[in-house]
């Protein structure tokens, strides 16, 4: 049986058993065409597919993978840990120890509770914040994503973005009543909507850097600005680093812009691979939730032994070995290449580096800042980057406005062939 037959007969069987055949939407490669690549292993900066192919993946599980696909020391945590019992329900050491390797890094995080998700993460911090005010409306951005919960369904990033829909069917309309989507780098509507509804706001909802519509990487002078404007207001600053935390440093994104937020999010670096993410904060603040407050939030599967005994020894690692001045080189490194390989293709090429976070956008000009800048023919473009990568062996995210990451395992020869193979496929869309 040839590669390509395979894989349709793996992708004929999901379709018939689960929904889209997918677990989540944009896995279905609606958005750059063909038949979705079905993956079955992966070491360091490798992935392999159900047939056997090999692939340089620069979407890295999109993002948890700062270690690498199958880290030594990761695998032999979560072996241990599962040996022991998958699961109690029940309190467990393993918790402390992942909190402590939080709140001793991250400034914003006095104490911390752990989720399976960070739409759940992000859900749970939105209601403390609405019981901490006694307010109702959250102010979000046009472009970011927050999860999937309903509240945040109506102008958000990442899937929403891939599919075109400003909204979601099975969200009551009265559901996003208290979600103001404001534009990003607009700091006009964002002064004028506090000055009408400024005492009616709970939190102001960030991502640390909006990087699930594009990499739309905001001016410093803004970000501070908004958390300047919702503390003079009241308002808690709730910053989502479920992407940044830990990604951008220790600090995440807070440190990097200088922030105080009250409340933060985490998830993807945190569990190393494993469905675990956290909202932490200050301890006033999260003193409120049960059982020493009112505000409930709880979960069967919350703080897994299993997830935190891979967000441990992933935490434990990075922290040890400081790698970060290593992913800028080899994000910086890669972006060149594109850049080098797009102006070679006479292709329009345009893109942000920040830190291991990388994101091309085929298109004349600076990067955007909005996702309003992100044009039809620049995915239609990426759609045919995409397939051409695959065919060179490198793994890209299946959306133009997704991003990619680099890890620990990407090293300079392995950049330098990801360039090599992504300029054959640049010449592909050039052609």
């Amino acid at each position: 049986m040839n590669m390509r037959q395979e894989t349709r007969d793996h992708w004929k069987e999901a379709t018939a058993l689960l929904a889209g055949g997918v677990s989540s939407p944009v896995r279905a490669f609606h958005a750059v065409g063909g038949d979705p690549v079905f993956l079955v292993e992966g070491d360091g900066a490798h992935v392999r597919d159900a047939s056997g192919r090999d692939y340089i993946d620069l979407s890295m599980a999109w993002g948890p993978l700062v270690l690498g696909h199958a880290r030594p020391e990761v695998i032999k945590a979560v072996q241990e840990t599962a040996a022991k019992g998958l699961h109690f329900g029940a309190c467990h050491p393993l918790e402390a120890r992942l909190a402590r390797l939080i709140v001793d890094h991250h400034s914003a995080a006095e104490k911390v509770r752990f989720t399976t998700s960070g739409t759940e993460a992000v859900m749970s911090a939105v209601r403390l914040a609405r019981h901490a005010t006694g307010r109702n409306k959250v102010v979000a951005f046009q472009g970011c994503y927050h999860g999937h919960a309903d509240l945040f369904l109506a102008a958000g990033g990442s899937g929403l973005a891939t599919f075109g829909l400003s909204g979601a069917p099975g969200v009551p309309d009265g559901t996003v009543d208290d979600t103001a989507f404001l534009p990003l780098d607009d700091l006009a509507t964002v002064r004028a909507f506090f000055d009408a509804h400024g005492d009616e706001v709970a939190c102001v909802v960030m991502e640390g850097v909006p990087a699930n519509n594009g990499l739309l990487v905001q001016d410093p002078a803004f970000v501070r600005a908004v958390e300047r404007i919702a503390h003079r207001h009241g308002a808690l600053l709730l910053l989502d680093e479920v992407i940044t935390g830990f990604r951008l440093g220790p600090g995440g994104a807070t440190s990097y812009y200088g922030l105080k937020p009250d409340l933060v999010t985490f998830g993807k670096v945190i569990g190393g691979g494993m469905p675990l993410a956290a909202y932490a904060g200050r301890s006033d603040l999260m003193d409120l939730l049960a059982p020493t407050g009112p505000v409930y939030q709880a979960g069967t599967l919350s703080g897994s032994p299993v997830a935190l005994a891979a967000g441990v020894a992933t935490l434990e690692t990075l922290l040890s070995e400081a790698p970060w001045d290593h992913l800028s080189h080899a994000s910086s490194r890669l972006f060149s290449g594109l850049v080098n390989s797009a102006e070679s293709a006479g292709v329009p090429f345009t893109g942000q580096v920040m830190d291991s976070i990388v994101w091309g956008l085929f298109a004349d000009g600076p990067p955007p800042v909005r996702p309003d800048g992100i044009t039809a023919d620049a995915v239609a473009r990426y759609a045919r980057f995409h397939q051409a990568a695959l065919r060179n062996g490198v793994y890209l995210p299946p959306s133009a406005h997704e991003v990619s990451f680099v890890s620990t395992a990407h090293d300079d020869a392995i950049i330098d062939e990801t360039t090599e193979r992504l300029g054959r496929a640049m010449d592909e869309v050039g052609a």
